[in-house]
């Protein structure tokens, strides 16, 4: 065999992947198609009376349903544009919808409401970290025992993550202009300002400036294949993955209210509401980030992962900062002593395990366990 020349070996598996693309990424699948309206439907019989047991098993069938059309059509987009604009795409459109979320239960609750924004960040931030990363790393190290990722990629992103959840969640603590958990004014746009300046420096690093840090390796050899979604399929596919995400977004909002009445009646704390709100819109991209890390592409698992956390937190709070600061009312920001440590431990952790660019089992179990001990002592504090 001449040098530089590829084998029919190497041609038909060539072919084979450049089959499987097409089958996936071609067009949008039956099933994806029709799941947005179906769950658009069930939203409004849900708004129009449907109640009862029986109602919420559907709900939540079709929350799952629409999660899966999401997934599907942010693959399209994501294959039509390259990456890592696709897992960009995803993440700043689940945030977009959340904080949308987040700014009308603030707006409904009134002074109450202060600490929801707080409460679903801090949630979004640990379920990303540890449980997201965590099973990411568990299923990917199962399936392939050993997986390895751009470590220029990870630790930047960690960077960012890590500046920005300290000086917005546990940095309020310690300042003293104003009383308790709460930032004056002055340094709540300070701090909104860094937070944007943070994010939008790290979206430029991976999109622009060092994208080449945050693609899998078989990228490029994907790319060249011709086995692009058609102009329609990747229009479709836009219109039908942000129809999804608002449909994930208010049947899991309809679901909340049953299932917070059911957490005060537990006596669940007021935190645990904040949790349920983020891990029912982390659901898309966590089903992403899980099938992307099986799938053997743990670079665009991780993007998925840590970019949601980003774009939840550099995102959310300058725009609810800038409602507090409209209206006149206090943001509460900072997080208990508990929390903090919490935080803190999911960092390191994070930052101990993806630290060499390779990742086991092992590394996915540690973090699922700081999730788990999260979770437990968040209503069980």
């Amino acid at each position: 065999m001449a040098l530089g020349r590829p084998s029919n070996d190497d041609e038909f598996a060539t072919e084979a992947r450049a089959a499987s693309i097409a089958k996936r990424h071609g067009s949008p699948l039956y099933w994806a198609e029709w799941m947005p309206p179906l769950a658009a439907a069930i939203y409004a019989a849900r708004v129009v009376g449907f109640e009862g047991t029986f109602a919420l098993v559907v709900v939540v069938l079709a929350l799952m349903g629409a999660v899966l059309a999401a997934v599907h059509h942010a693959e399209v987009i994501a294959h039509r544009v390259g990456e890592p604009f696709g897992t960009l795409v995803l993440a700043v459109a689940v945030t977009l919808i959340e904080v949308a979320l987040i700014v009308s239960m603030m707006l409904a609750a009134g002074v109450e409401g202060s600490a929801i924004a707080r409460d679903t960040v801090f949630a979004a931030v640990m379920i990303v970290l540890t449980g997201i990363v965590g099973m990411s790393l568990l299923v990917g190290g199962v399936r392939h025992h050993e997986q390895a990722f751009g470590l220029d990629a990870v630790s930047s992103a960690l960077a960012t993550l890590a500046a920005i959840s300290v000086l917005t969640l546990v940095f309020p603590i310690y300042t003293t202009t104003v009383a308790g958990p709460y930032y004056s004014p002055g340094q709540l746009m300070l701090v909104s300002g860094a937070t944007l300046i943070l994010y939008g420096t790290f979206v430029l690093m991976q999109t622009v400036r060092h994208r080449g840090y945050f693609l899998d390796a078989d990228d490029g050899v994907e790319d060249g294949i011709e086995a692009k979604p058609s102009t329609f399929a990747f229009v479709s596919s836009i219109v039908l993955l942000l129809f999804s995400l608002s449909f994930v977004v208010l049947l899991a909002k309809s679901l909340a209210g049953p299932l917070e009445t059911a957490l005060h009646t537990a006596g669940a704390p007021a935190a645990a509401v904040g949790v349920l709100i983020a891990g029912l819109v982390l659901l898309p991209e966590g089903f992403a980030a899980v099938r992307a890390a099986r799938a053997n592409r743990l670079q665009t698992s991780l993007n998925l992962a840590l970019g949601s956390a980003l774009a939840s937190i550099g995102l959310t709070i300058p725009i609810v900062s800038l409602l507090a600061l409209s209206t006149g009312t206090q943001l509460m920001l900072g997080i208990d002593a508990k929390s903090s440590a919490l935080l803190l431990l999911a960092l390191f952790v994070a930052s101990l395990a993806l630290r060499t660019g390779r990742t086991i089992v092992l590394h996915g179990v540690v973090l699922l366990v700081v999730f788990a001990i999260y979770l437990f002592t968040t209503f069980v504090p």
